[in-house]
């Protein structure tokens, strides 16, 4: 019987090559919906941000691995270059919920971290691989539920200056803070 660190050396070992497995998915493509818990508790699904925002669907191995923890480590410290465009982002992985809420609290993830312990939306998106966790993959879906690009060339330790670099390159609107509002806070439309 396999110890549990032994299988998370394991699956670390496997998982190098790995993060240059490309989905089936295509750019233009209907991204599938999904309806996912995230470590705050909430339920998360693409169809809420249709019309509204851009969404970065950002796949990851395991929780406390340390590429995940690398990337995770990127979006909480720099999370406010992602924050300045119109768009959410958020991580995935098929860990179970208490695995990922763990792991949220332990790096002070600031932004909601997604499980899918049944694997059907990571078999969705193409991105479960043969030894049945998701590949790093990221997607950038747009504001009418379309794939705008697909990058499984991750740096996990550049990932969030990544993010808004490729936001940038696919013309996201940024936010637009109205100086009026009290308290430098962003004005919201009513």
């Amino acid at each position: 019987m396999i110890n549990k660190t032994s299988k998370l050396i394991l699956a670390a070992a496997l998982l190098l090559p790995l993060s240059a497995m490309a989905t089936d998915l295509k750019v233009g493509d209907t991204a599938p919906n999904f309806k996912l818990q995230a470590t705050d508790g909430h339920f998360y699904q693409l169809s809420d941000y249709k019309g509204k925002q851009t969404l970065v669907l950002a796949w990851y191995p395991m929780a406390n691995t340390h590429g995940c923890t690398l990337e995770c480590k990127s979006l909480v410290q720099k999370g406010h270059l992602i924050r300045e465009y119109n768009a959410v982002y958020m991580m995935a992985s098929v860990d179970d919920l208490e695995d990922n809420q763990a792991f949220a609290k332990e790096q002070k993830a600031d932004f909601p971290m997604l499980s899918d312990p049944t694997k059907e939306t990571a078999k969705a998106y193409d991105v479960l691989n043969f030894v049945r966790v998701a590949s790093r993959v990221t997607f950038y879906i747009g504001e009418d539920g379309k794939i705008l690009k697909i990058d499984d060339d991750i740096n996990a330790e550049t990932a969030a200056e990544d993010i808004a670099a490729t936001l940038k390159a696919l013309e996201i609107d940024k936010v637009v803070e109205d100086e009026s509002a009290s308290d430098g806070e962003t004005a919201q439309v009513e």
